[in-house]
């Protein structure tokens, strides 16, 4: 997606991609980080963002997927946090439209990009407290959201209590995209033996802000299934054929061979 600073207009490029993901025989459609609402004017985004059980994003969702019979992964938007701040607010929405499991962002984007002014997300957003796994019917699927990608530990943790699939809704900027962004969704998927479906932001938005986009699913081997470039809006179908994880798993097993041992700094 090329998401805008209304949700309106959001909700209206998410209903044409519902009604072709249902179309195509889709289970499941993956939106990115920011899906609902991108808006870096505070004073405006204020004015828009609300709790989450209140968002007319995540409301839109919950018609969709009832409608067309489809999951949907909201990617994320930002909600109202109790504290006041926002939170950067992911759902998993099933085919009635029932809200599966929510999570929010744990860790935020606080960054120093070499010639770029600092990003602070912590300015804005309160952090998640805790990582969320759901069952569903094709097993158990492990939830984040972006910068949460450069914390391997995170993702083995899922790994080790199941987790088959691993979603990382993006916006990446593009140098850290350019540099970064195939290679990390790769190696956490080599080293948890799981597929990632990585929906991204790609292109100028109307806040101001470029993205990197490639929204990627990459299989436990590492293997590139889905690269959509930097188009937006632009969907893919993709099936998972969930036995890989097993066969990936069984060959090289280390999520069950990893040793904690003392630092010995001499």
């Amino acid at each position: 997606m090329c998401s805008a600073d209304t949700h309106a207009e959001n909700i209206a490029t998410v209903t044409d991609l519902a009604a072709r993901a249902a179309a195509e025989g889709a289970d499941l459609l993956c939106l990115p980080e920011v899906a609902g609402l991108m808006n870096r004017n505070a004073a405006v985004a204020r004015a828009q963002v609300v709790p989450a059980a209140d968002d007319p994003f995540l409301l839109a969702c919950r018609d969709l997927a009832a409608a067309h019979g489809v999951w949907i992964h909201a990617g994320s938007t930002p909600v109202l946090a109790p504290d006041g701040r926002f939170l950067n607010h992911s759902a998993v929405i099933d085919d009635t439209g029932a809200i599966r499991a929510a999570y929010d962002k744990v860790h935020l984007f606080d960054v120093a990009i070499e010639g770029q002014a600092p990003i602070g997300e912590s300015k804005r957003f309160a952090p998640g407290e805790a990582a969320v796994m759901l069952d569903t019917p094709w097993g158990a699927w492990g939830l984040s959201i972006c910068y949460d990608l450069r914390f391997p530990h995170f993702y083995r943790r899922y790994a080790q209590a199941g987790a088959c699939v691993l979603f990382i809704p993006s916006a990446f900027t593009v140098p850290t995209g350019r540099a970064h962004w195939e290679v990390l969704l790769r190696a956490r998927a080599i080293e948890t033996g799981a597929f990632v479906l990585a929906a991204a932001q790609a292109g100028a938005h109307a806040d101001g802000r470029q993205t990197w986009g490639h929204a990627m699913a990459v299989d436990p081997w590492g293997g590139v299934l889905a690269d959509l470039g930097q188009e937006a809006p632009r969907m893919q179908i993709v099936d998972l054929d969930l036995s890989r994880v097993t066969a990936a798993r069984d060959q090289i097993p280390s999520l069950r061979t990893g040793r904690d041992v003392p630092l010995r700094r001499v």
